[in-house]
Formats: C-alpha cells, structure tokens, sequence
C-alpha cells in the first residue's frame, strides 16, 4: 500500500538514526575534516584542505594508490586544446547527458576545468605531450573535439593516483588505511560530527573506531559490484550511498548506470572486475565489428563507434540480440603492434594476458556496469541535504553527468567539486570557527538498527540485479528484481530477534548490507523512470519523455527503512538546503 511520508527536506524527515550493527567505537581520532576515499576527488580534497590550515585525516578502504582512480585509463577531459573552448565541452556534455544535467553545474565544470587540471599538473602529474611539447590529446565518444589529456598511453588514472598519493605523503597526512567507512556520527543538532569506521587488519588501529570531526567529505567511488560483471574494483560496493541514506541525505539519478559499451569479454560466467578496453581506443580509429567484420555502429550516429556510450552499448546489445551472440568484436589491427605498444600498453598487456592479441586479431567486447551517473544529491559546492556532510566524485550526483556520463568528464569533476568543497569547509571555518567546534556525537541509538545479510547475499543481489536492471530492463524485469531484492530485506529484517541479533558484523556482511540498500534504491527508480533516456533503457517504454519525465528522482531512506521517493520540478536540482514545497514523498 502506498502511504504518503514525511515532507521531503524536512528537518523531521532528515535523521533516521539507522546505523549498521557493529561493535561501539574502541578507539578515536580529531580533525577538522575526515575526507572518506583515496581518489581523484578525495586526495584533491584533503590536500587543498591540509593547505588551508585544517586538521585533516582521509580514510580509505584499501591502500592509499587503491582507489578507482588507478584504473581509469582514457584520461580526463577539459578545453585545453588550440580552437577549443568551454562552451563547446559544455555543449557535448548537455548531449551526453540526454537533457537531464544541471546546467549550471556544468558550466561549472567546464569553466573551472582547465585550471585545475593544470593545478593538478603543478602537483605533479606527468601527462604525455606531443612532439611540439604541448599536451598531446585524443578524442573518445561525445566529444567532437580532441580534448582528453592522457598519460603513459592509457594508464592516465594510475599517474594521476601516484601524483596525488606522493603529494599526501610528503605533506605527512594522517592517513588510515584498508578501513571501511560505516556510519556517519551526528551531534544532537543533527549536524555532521565524524564517522565510526572498521580498520581491517594490523595496524595502529585495528577494529572498530571512529574520527571526530565537524566536517566530511565522501568520496568513496562507485557501486559498480551491485552486478556480476564491473570495471570496477571489488572495493566498490556504495558504502558512501548506502552511508547518506542511513543518515537522512538524499540520493538521485542511481537508475542511470553507465555501462562501458568495450569490456573485454572473458565469458557468460565471468564476473567481478572485467578488463576495461578504453574507449580512447576508438578515438584512435578501432572498428566495432559483429562476427562477419560489419561494422554496425555505421549509420546509427552522427560519430559512429564514437557515439555517446550509452548509444554504443545500446548498439552493440542490439547486434548481439539480433545474431544470438553473446559480444561484439573492437577492431584494431590496422594500428600495428607499435601503436599498441606505445599508446595502448596497458591493455595490450591486459588482452595478451587472457589469450587475445588485439595486434593480430579483433578483441571480443560486451557492455559491462562501469559508472554510476547517479548518488549523493549535492549542490555547486558539493554539500548534500546533511549539514556538515559533503561529497564528490562519482558518490556524488552534481548534476553534471545527467542521464549519461560523457567520457571522461568524471575525473575531472572529481577535481573541481573536491576544489569546490574545500572552498566551502574554509569558508565555514573562518566564518563560523568550525576549528573551534569539538563535535559532541549522539550516542549509538538501540533501535532502529539495520539487519545485516548473510555474506552469501552479495552474490544473490548481483544476479538480481544483472538480470533485472541491467543494460536491457522493462517493467517485467525490474519488478521481479524489486520482488526478489525485498525477499532479501525482509529475510534479514525478520532475523532479528527482540535481542537486536543479526549476521556477525564484519566487513563481507556490511558490504553485502550496502550493496542491498544502493539495489533498492537503483530498482525503486528504474522502475519508476518509464521511458529510455541515456543509459537507463526500457524496452516497454522505448522514447524518451520529456513531458512527465524532464526531472530527477529522488530518494531518501525512512526511520523504518522504507524508501521516501520524489521528483524534482525540472531537470536543475534544488538547493540542498530549502525546503521544496509540493513534493510528496511515496513510500516504497
């Protein structure tokens, strides 16, 4: 049945006071600032905020050189190119975006952009130059403009990580390593106040803890791993979403997963993080091609095989459909083995590692999960709807990506939104002597606590989801994946008994709880978007629409863990902070 919740952006409907099982803190840090994440945007983030004067610590769930980042290999896109310009990044970005980004944010981007990539160079990362001794940059799909800036060929993340990671060190920041993120801790104004954390292994803090702090920063990375087959790491589990939701913030755009449409193909049964083939690869002229050598992308778009992405995996699941195959083929022969080895090497290392050698032979590729467009709604200076509690890079939901991430936008978001932050948390201090404020957290509430899954489970909901929300869905579909994902909830809700007792918490049952709470969320507004725009495809209601559908849905969690669900009244987001009258949450 469908009831009518708390207004959304209430203050009332804002703390659900769900935490996960664990034990209580055993151990504490202060800062000013707990940056979550070892990416692009967590590292640029605490290093601008340790410039500024403030006490920071970043927590990360592996090693620092671990976060997503590292394995990005296009590059990062800005106008830094002779003709090119903003407002041209600007416009292919509105396309990618399927008329769903905030233009403002975009602008944004577009415009803060080139400096900070080169701020960025000033840091210390070494990008590949042309023989004129400029930046030497390519073209991947959307973009009608050679504007991706890449380094060592196709290894552009793991320099920009290994800059970053070495400017950390040499400033002597507190980092603590290989710890899962759990809740966050709020004062008894609901005001941001830290987080309590798990740190794996052995170290100076082993178990569960917490960092005190008035500020935090999410940067946590994707959810790729809510499906069998991903670019991303095993890390990437939407411990940051799944975060937000239990402390009252509000999600949006999660139904827009970005499915890279060139992953190696390893088999009907691979699953976990599959080898990228970077889109950079048909910038520089490789072929989409079905088993007879046709080039089928011809025709379908203005660019082709350098269409927009979510254009591309349409095209080649559309071929696959058509013949019964279970991939398409990228075609790069004619680069010759010395283009592959200087440009490529990466993944001409990878394919060669699993038997194929795209030197000699056409590489199989399917569409795999790769990027979440969606997260944690924030405004242009990255603050969500907790006060204290901001986020950026791909946790995060700008604005800028819309229905459709255009290539190589994402790690430069990471970098303008992480600046954009930091400008805000200096600004706060100044202003309102955040230094001064020593967070006094509420303590852990008994109840509502929030059941925690079998570890088994992880593998439960990623062929739930693979199967239901994939890169093809329909009402069908995804209302089965509802049914199957709430038999989940309702398994782990009714395990506990009147004791408070639930699955041993632990790293493997906390993540398998994350990954359920994202899945929900991610179904609950698939099946609602009923109409194709950008990635998220509906075979039942195959035209976009702009009448009913030209706005954003988004989601909070409830006290009682039902999902509160609304839309926007156009495609620009609302303050992250006002109330927006009219909007009627639907319980799910």
């Amino acid at each position: 049945m469908t009831t009518t919740g708390p207004t959304a952006g209430s203050r009332a409907g804002t703390a659900t006071g769900i935490r996960l099982h664990a034990p209580a803190p055993g151990w504490a840090l202060t800062a000013d600032v707990v940056v979550v994440g070892s990416g692009v945007a967590g590292l640029t983030a605490a290093l601008r905020c340790d410039a500024a004067g403030l006490k920071t610590v970043v927590v990360t769930k592996a090693r620092l050189d671990d976060g997503s980042t590292r394995w990005a290999q296009g590059g990062i896109a800005a106008a830094l190119g002779e003709g090119d310009t903003p407002e041209q990044h600007l416009d292919d970005t509105l396309v990618a975006g399927a008329g769903l980004c905030d233009e403002e944010a975009v602008r944004i981007l577009v415009t803060e952009g080139p400096d900070a990539v080169r701020r960025l160079i000033e840091t210390g990362a070494h990008f590949d130059e042309s023989s004129e001794g400029g930046l030497e940059l390519t073209r991947e799909g959307g973009h009608h403009r050679r504007r991706i800036a890449h380094a060592g060929g196709d290894a552009t993340g793991a320099e920009i990580s290994r800059a970053l990671v070495e400017a950390v060190r040499a400033r002597g920041m507190r980092t603590v390593e290989n710890a899962l993120v759990l809740d966050l801790l709020t004062d008894a104004d609901g005001r941001t106040a830290g987080v309590t954390l798990h740190v794996m292994g052995e170290g100076q803090h082993d178990g569960v803890g917490a960092v005190h702090a008035p500020a935090v920063v999410l940067a946590t990375g994707g959810m790729g791993q809510v499906f069998s087959a991903t670019t991303n790491p095993s890390v990437s589990t939407g411990d940051g979403v799944a975060l937000a939701l239990r402390a009252g913030a509000e999600v949006s755009d999660l139904e827009f997963v970005q499915f890279h449409p060139t992953v190696l193909f390893l088999g009907t049964d691979a699953e976990g993080q599959q080898p990228l083939v970077s889109e950079a690869v048909r910038g520089e002229g490789a072929h989409l091609v079905d088993a007879d050598g046709v080039r089928f992308m011809t025709g379908q778009h203005e660019l082709g095989e350098l269409a927009p992405r979510d254009i591309v995996a349409k095209g080649i699941m559309r071929r696959m459909q058509e013949q019964g195959a279970e991939h398409m083929f990228l075609d790069a022969r004619h680069f010759g083995a010395d283009m592959w080895e200087h440009r490529f090497p990466t993944i001409l290392a990878s394919c060669r590692s699993h038997g194929i050698d795209p030197v000699t032979e056409p590489v199989p590729v399917a569409p795999a999960a790769h990027y979440a467009s969606g997260g944690v709604r924030t405004d242009s200076r990255g603050r969500t709807t907790v006060p204290g509690l901001y986020a950026c890079g791909e946790v995060a939901c700008t604005g800028v990506h819309g229905a459709n991430r255009l290539a190589s936008n994402s790690l430069l978001e990471g970098l303008v939104y992480a600046e954009r932050i930091v400008a805000d948390i200096t600004a706060a201090h100044a202003g309102n002597g955040l230094h001064a404020r020593v967070p006094v957290p509420v303590p852990h509430p008994e109840k509502p606590a929030h059941p925690l899954l079998a570890p088994e489970a992880r593998f439960a909901i990623q062929r739930i989801m693979t199967e239901g929300a994939g890169v093809l869905r329909s009402a069908t579909s995804l209302d089965t994946a509802a049914t199957a994902l709430q038999q989940l909830h309702a398994a782990a809700r009714d395990a506990l008994d009147e004791h408070g007792k639930t699955s041993e918490p632990g790293v493997d049952t906390w993540e398998a709880t994350n990954l359920l709470c994202v899945a929900r969320v991610l179904v609950t507004a698939a099946r609602q978007r009923e109409e194709t725009r950008g990635c998220h495809w509906r075979e039942d209601h195959a035209e976009r629409d702009d009448t009913t559908w030209h706005r954003h849905i988004v989601v909070r969690l409830n006290p009682d863990r039902t999902l509160a669900v609304h839309t926007t009244d156009t495609a620009d987001f609302p303050p992250t902070r006002q109330h927006q009258p009219g909007h009627r949450p639907q319980e799910q």
